[in-house]
């Protein structure tokens, strides 16, 4: 499997850690959105497509944002129905869920060579 393409799309804000949404293409013929460029402590970092998770009102089964404290859909109550875990806003692990992500390690650092290379270059091919 072969990177054929690499898009980068820089943010317009820098003094945010996010700095740019990625595409790659595989062999002409797959395509990966919304890969993040990220500074983080050490650097920038690659941080594969997610998405929030959702919990399911018990009152009328709406997915919710995780955490929300009232249902989007018939107002009730989410954080009094005794089913959920206290929220700590310290602990980030679970919010998200990656779509799409590299099996092993090779194939990360191939994917985060790629994007990070194009990044640098400032192109858009």
């Amino acid at each position: 499997m072969k990177i054929t393409e690499v898009r980068v799309f820089r943010k317009e804000n820098a003094d945010k850690k996010l700095k740019a949404f990625a595409t790659i293409t595989f062999d002409d013929c797959f395509v990966v959105r919304d890969i993040k460029v990220i500074e983080g402590n050490k650097g920038l970092f690659v941080a594969m497509p997610s998405r929030r998770m959702k919990e399911n009102c018990p009152r009328c089964g709406h997915g919710n944002v995780l955490h929300s404290k009232f249902c989007n859909q018939c107002g009730a109550d989410l954080e009094g129905s005794g089913s959920r875990k206290p929220f700590d806003k310290n602990d980030k692990e679970g919010e998200h869920k990656d779509v799409a992500h590299p099996i092993t390690l090779e194939c990360r650092e191939y994917i985060q060579k790629a994007v990070l290379e194009a990044y640098e270059k400032g192109s858009a091919g």
